[in-house]
This record gives C-alpha cells, sequence and structure tokens, in this order.
C-alpha cells in the first residue's frame, strides 16, 4: 500500500471552512456542538479523497 493511505484515518473525514484542519467524525462527537475544535468556526463540509473514481461510458 502507499504512504498516502496509511496517513488518513479510516471513516469520514471533515474539513473546516475557515481554518482547513481535518476532523474525524468521532473528534466531532465528543463536543456537544458541531464545531471546529481547533477555531470554533461551525461550518465544516466532508472532505474527499484523492481516489478519482472512472466510469466507462457505452
Amino acid at each position: 500500500m502507499s504512504d498516502e493511505t496509511e496517513q488518513r484515518p479510516a471513516g469520514i473525514m471533515y474539513e473546516c471552512i475557515s481554518c482547513g484542519q481535518l476532523l474525524t467524525a468521532d473528534q466531532l462527537a465528543m463536543t456537544p456542538e458541531i464545531k471546529c475544535p481547533f477555531c470554533g468556526y461551525r461550518v465544516l463540509r466532508k472532505a474527499r479523497p484523492p481516489i478519482v473514481k472512472r466510469v466507462k461510458a457505452r
């Protein structure tokens, strides 16, 4: 396996829009509110994996 897959933990990752920190769903579950534990910003987005899915056209 490549080093890239070993660095990223398994599961859903979220990214803070303000500071850019990556968070796991477990880190978000620790707080009663949905917000970044680093900067307190309340807007997060789901980080996409670096793998590109290719679908063969007919």
